[in-house]
């Protein structure tokens, strides 16, 4: 077959979906600024790294930050030595990652079903709709990057048309590009299948020595690649984050959570919300349920891939609904590939009314009727002091003509049903995100409070944050000095007795009289307020003194409600 040929044909398999995925993601991507506190702070370390030319140590407020891996970091400075520091290149390169995926996970079905292109051609699909993936995909983080080379690496294990031996060499990169976007983890994403190989690979079964001893020296190739970063940074980077980088972010996770500990069973529950919409198909259900013996080679390298990481995640420690998201990929295949083998086997159920998509088509018409009952609420007093439904109705009945039209066109019977509920997928979840764009997303907006704190460091005003800071002002306001996390009273108290002149960011749940008064600046922020108060002032509200006059009224950014005096 002609090189061009083939080129052709893998560029036809990429219409429609590519392109509309790709609108729908750009569309959302930069609808509104990168949101707290996920994406600014992966833009703050960035940005710390960048401005302190401290490239092997990542950093976070001025100290050593232990989290994370680099890699993600190195790409933005890719990006910003062409563009310059901003949040264009991130975004953009997010979108690209969350594409590269969609095709990985089609070239998946494809090596995995060979003789079922209808899998091939429909699994993007599915992976692109799943509004949890989808929005999690526009948040400037690390799991869509390592989605990207977990979905590698096992591509580099499966047989091609023309190679039946794994590409141990692209196993082993993608596997160290892996470790490098988030560490050890990777090793748990796909050394279970690997382990598994015999199991699941004839070729496997047939040459168990080269099976395991290349994939051994390709699984130590990799880490190596991350031992190249971390012994160097590790030292650099001084005892602290030596001991941090090297036991507290693994060990730590998997024994006794010091972050995000959650029981064994905490991600069952979960998995409806992570395979929304489908998870509101009755067909996808019907045909996962369908699905036994006899185990074909695709399926038991799924079966091999998704049940082995489930189990690992439930029995680590700390967990985060984003954590298995690069086995999305595997779920969407498995799904499609279950649809397609029901159908094989029992056409006669296929037309049953009871596997078509009613469930979803009714949730959207619920959704509709009540975004527009929401202003009628409103104007009677029903929705009382709650702060987000009183903001979402005022464009809410608009939003709820779009969702009133994705139901009737869930509930048209006709081919196509699995597209047509990815295509109101994605309608769906861009219609929210928009939504919240205009209703409520000043709220999260941090420039003009960031640019505030800006030009006080640059006048030379310490300032201090009640509480831990996660970086939220750094990138957003080009910060290059560290804000001073305080952590209780006598820290607050110590100071601003140190630091009288000085600011300091408090989180109240409601916004008092005296911060009205006496407050630099307040706005709302993710259901509590933000407030900057100078320091002796803040001391005497605390004292119950009257602070000096001419302290200065609260400012509000334009739009936010309960606007202060001026």
């Amino acid at each position: 077959m002609p090189a061009n040929y083939r080129r052709h044909e893998l560029l036809r398999a990429l219409r429609p979906w590519l392109p509309l995925w790709s609108v729908a993601a750009l569309f959302a991507m930069f609808a509104h600024g990168p949101m707290p506190m996920h994406s600014t702070r992966t833009l703050g370390v960035a940005w710390e790294m960048w401005e302190h030319h401290s490239w092997l140590v990542p950093m976070l407020n001025g100290a050593p930050y232990s989290d994370k891996a680099p890699l993600i970091y190195w790409l933005f400075f890719l990006g910003w030595r062409l563009t310059g520091v901003s949040d264009l290149w991130p975004r953009l390169l997010l979108v690209a990652i969350g594409a590269a995926q969609l095709v990985l996970v089609q070239a998946l079905a494809r090596r995995l079903f060979p003789n079922r292109p209808w899998v091939a051609r429909s699994a993007p699909w599915v992976l692109g709709a799943l509004t949890y993936g989808f929005l999690f995909d526009l948040q400037i983080m690390y799991d869509g990057l390592l989605a990207v080379w977990v979905l590698l690496a096992l591509l580099a294990l499966l047989p091609t048309a023309r190679r039946e031996q794994p590409r141990f060499l692209v196993f082993a990169l993608a596997t160290g590009l892996g470790l490098l976007t988030k560490g050890p983890v990777m090793l748990l994403h796909v050394g279970l299948v690997w382990l598994l190989g015999p199991w699941w690979r004839p070729w496997a079964r047939a040459h168990r020595g080269a099976w395991y001893g290349q994939g051994t020296l390709a699984i130590l190739a990799g880490i190596a690649m991350l031992l190249a970063w971390a012994l160097p940074a590790a030292w650099i980077g001084g005892p602290v984050y030596r001991e941090l980088l090297l036991f507290h972010q693994t060990a730590g996770r998997v024994v006794d959570a010091f972050a995000h500990a959650r029981p064994f069973w905490w991600y069952l529950p979960l998995l409806p919300l992570l395979l929304f919409p489908f998870s509101l198909w009755p067909r996808i259900w019907a045909a996962l349920g369908s699905l036994g013996r006899p185990f074909e080679p695709g399926q038991r390298f799924l079966m091999a891939w998704l049940i082995p990481v489930f189990v690992a995640f439930s029995l680590v420690s700390g967990k985060q609904a984003y954590y298995p998201l690069p086995e999305l990929g595997g779920l969407s295949v498995l799904s499609v590939f279950a649809i397609a083998r029901m159908r094989e086997r029992h056409p006669h159920r296929d037309g049953s009314p009871w596997l078509t998509p009613w469930p979803l088509a009714l949730f959207s018409l619920l959704l509709a009727l009540i975004l527009f009952a929401l202003p009628w609420l409103r104007d009677n007093g029903y929705l009382g002091h709650d702060y987000a439904l009183r903001a979402v109705s005022t464009h809410s009945a608009s939003f709820g003509v779009l969702y009133l039209l994705l139901a009737a066109g869930l509930m048209w019977r006709g081919r196509g049903e699995l597209r047509r509920i990815a295509l109101a997928g994605m309608i769906g979840v861009v219609t929210a995100n928009a939504l919240f764009t205009l209703t409520l997303w000043h709220d999260y907006d941090l420039r003009r409070i960031s640019r505030l704190l800006a030009e006080a460091q640059a006048r030379g005003t310490p300032i201090a944050n009640i509480g831990m800071y996660e970086g939220q002002f750094h990138f957003l306001g080009r910060l290059t000095q560290p804000i001073t996390p305080l952590d209780n009273d006598a820290l607050l108290r110590a100071w601003i007795a140190a630091h009288p002149m000085g600011w300091v960011l408090a989180y109240p749940d409601r916004l008092g009289a005296e911060a009205r008064q006496y407050a630099l600046y307040a706005q709302r922020f993710r259901g509590v307020w933000v407030v900057i108060w100078p320091a002796q002032v803040l001391a005497d509200v605390r004292a119950g003194r009257m602070p000096p006059p001419g302290s200065g009224p609260a400012l509000v950014v334009p739009g936010a409600a309960d606007a202060l005096p001026h």
